[in-house]
């Protein structure tokens, strides 16, 4: 019976395996023609982890049967096995025929939107479907059950009379061992990150990526958090909110100046040219650790350094509280949602224009450095589809060097990305996003005791990793044409008992700083938050950021100015004349600052124009 549980896993892993290879023959010649065939050992290698998991969880049942069968061997048990198998054929057929015959036309792998189409109209799912097409869908749903069920029966099925089991308490224990075992590749692994799609992402090729993905697992996952994003969060009508939206947009796409040239009266912080442009994601960092802006001294002291020598902004918030809403957030200029996050739906997230985009189509090179997992909360994916292929995380640092919970420290994160630099083989000009880790809970770093809570100590650490870093950086040879950009993913919550309502718990510094600055010592008082950083670095680039409609340019006085964030199921906007935060659970105002609720119903409206946004996306074929 042993034998059995792992004959079972196998069959079903070498099955998931199998199908990649099919449906790569089955597209070669539309997609996949011009690809080398070390491409395609990629795909196989890359999508091992979800067809291990979708064994897993198709082995979990064979495993407790066995363990009945250990003390039951009634002839009844040997149907139901052979139960199983039809359910098992049945079911995977019709997910890998779905997968394989809808791909073509939506360009993403199987979820639940096919369930959508066939739950409320029948009739139209498969009204775009010829006779042909049908017979021959048939067909091979056929042959699929029909060389699954052989297989099963060839080597699954036990033959002849059911033999005595000897052992049976050891027996059992090795069998709920080998169940329990299951677990690991169900979940992927050890890692603080959970299995997703984006774990199988590798190429700048979405066609290669695509593949590499188990439709199985593509399903289950969009069952798992799947949502109706067009009904939620209807507060005013359609046309209303449109009216609403606009006002909150930038001026360029409102039919204002163009976002390219002499904008009248903004500030031109840059010198001419294109700059390398290094931005580093600080961990939790908060407004709060900066003496600068009014927080307590002495814990971020080298950031207030350098924001003193750079463009300080004072009135700076995050959109959310968590990193991956922050990374979107940041570079692709895509608000927060109070209860999804759109980097967990790859074929959505894919979709989003981002600086990296935008800077790669003009000649800069790109590469993302992380001392953590970057498959966490599907990372992987949607930095890839930003355009970053040379990606440096968890898995380039050796074993000795990953001490933190999350991966490298800060220090050896920044060690390895400095190295890099003083070698001096970097192409130019260039994109590095940093991310750090280290001031994430539980708040532990290495040989690092300045202050007596952890919190802000953690803060302090990871600000000294970042001056240590600036100053290698200047003796590298790309120093004098460099722009930084500090910014937080997100606050941390300090103090602890801070109100996650609460306008301040969302207030973060951001910081330009470096020789491709033209004017230093400036502090930004204008309300803006994460989102505006596209519209406002493109634009100091002399780049269009029409794209992003979202986002605005701070720099640009005929913008509207204000802050939007978001927390579980409510959402807060701050602007000149006051903030107000809305709690979409009770409908009731948590906190309104503002003289009328003009501030509330306009922050209502971007609400409802992100979900407009987020229900759209993806709907389209990739790549158009």
């Amino acid at each position: 019976m042993i034998r059995s549980f792992f004959k079972h896993y196998i069959l079903f892993f070498l099955f998931c395996v199998v199908q990649k290879v099919v449906f790569i023959l089955y597209y070669y010649k539309e997609f996949y023609s011009e690809c080398k065939f070390g491409d395609f050992v990629d795909v196989i290698v890359h999508g091992l982890p979800l067809d291990a998991a979708i064994a897993g969880y198709l082995t979990a049942i064979p495993a407790l049967l066995l363990i009945a069968n250990v003390w039951w061997q009634g002839k009844a048990m040997k149907y139901i096995f052979k139960g199983y198998y039809i359910f098992c054929a049945v079911l995977l057929a019709l997910i890998f025929e779905g997968d394989l015959a809808l791909y073509e036309y939506w360009g993403f792998r199987l979820d639940t939107t096919p369930l959508f189409y066939l739950k409320s109209s029948p009739k139209d799912a498969f009204a775009s479907a010829t006779f042909g097409m049908l017979v021959a869908g048939a067909v091979s749903l056929a042959v699929y059950i029909w060389a699954f069920l052989w297989l099963a029966n060839r080597f699954l099925v036990q033959k002849g009379k059911m033999k005595p089991v000897f052992n049976r308490g050891w027996k059992t224990a090795a069998l709920v061992l080998l169940a329990a075992l299951l677990f690991i590749p169900i979940r992927g692994g050890f890692t603080v990150a959970t299995l997703n799609t984006g774990k199988v992402y590798f190429s700048q090729n979405m066609r290669l990526n695509h593949a590499a993905i188990n439709p199985c697992f593509s399903l289950l996952e969009s069952l798992s958090k799947n949502a109706s994003f067009a009904t939620q969060y209807r507060f005013h009508e359609p046309e209303k909110a449109d009216e609403l939206f606009a006002q909150m947009q930038d001026v360029s796409l409102r039919g204002g100046e163009d976002t390219v040239g002499n904008l009248s009266g903004r500030e031109n912080l840059l010198k001419p040219g294109k700059p390398n442009v290094v931005i580093v994601i600080l961990e939790s960092f908060l407004s709060k650790a900066m003496g600068t802006l009014g927080g307590i001294e002495g814990v971020a002291v080298n950031l207030d350094s350098l924001g003193a020598q750079g463009v300080l902004f004072t009135n700076f918030y995050a959109n959310s509280f968590r990193t991956d809403r922050g990374i979107v957030s940041i570079l692709s200029g895509y608000p927060a949602q109070p209860t999804n996050s759109i980097m967990k739906y790859p074929r959505k997230s894919q979709s989003l224009p981002s600086i990296s985009g935008t800077l790669l189509k003009n000649g800069y090179d790109l590469q993302y450095v992380y001392g953590g997992d970057a498959n966490f909360t599907n990372m992987r994916s949607y930095l890839t589809a930003m355009g970053f292929e040379n990606i440096i995380c968890d898995a380039d640092f050796p074993l000795s060097q990953k001490l933190s919970k999350w991966g490298a420290h800060d220090d050896v994160m920044f060690d390895k990305i400095a190295s890099q630099l003083e070698a001096g083989q970097e192409k130019e000009p260039f994109l590095k996003v940093i991310q750090t880790s280290s001031s994430h809970e539980p708040f532990e770093v290495p040989g690092f005791n300045k202050l007596e809570d952890i919190r802000l100590n953690s803060v302090a650490y990871t600000d000294s990793c970042l001056q240590a870093f600036v100053n290698r950086y200047k003796n590298t040879p790309y120093w004098s044409n460099t722009l930084f950009v500090f910014v937080p993913d997100h606050a941390m919550q300090y103090p602890v008992d801070i109100d996650v309502f609460s306008v301040e718990r969302y207030k973060i510094p951001l910081v330009l700083y470096g020789p491709a600055l033209a004017q230093t010592g400036v502090k930004v008082d204008v309300v803006g938050s994460q989102i505006d950083l596209a519209a406002t670095l493109l634009a100091q680039l002399g780049l269009s950021h029409s794209d992003f409609v979202f986002s605005k340019d701070m720099l640009n006085p005929a913008n509207p100015h204000f802050a939007f964030f978001t927390v579980p199921d409510a959402f807060g906007v701050v602007s000149d004349s006051g903030s107000t935060v809305f709690d979409n659970v009770s409908e009731k105002i948590y906190t309104n600052s503002h003289p009328d609720n003009a501030l509330l119903e306009r922050g209502k409206a971007f609400l409802q124009k992100i979900y407009d946004d987020l229900d759209k996306r993806g709907t389209k074929k990739f790549g158009e």
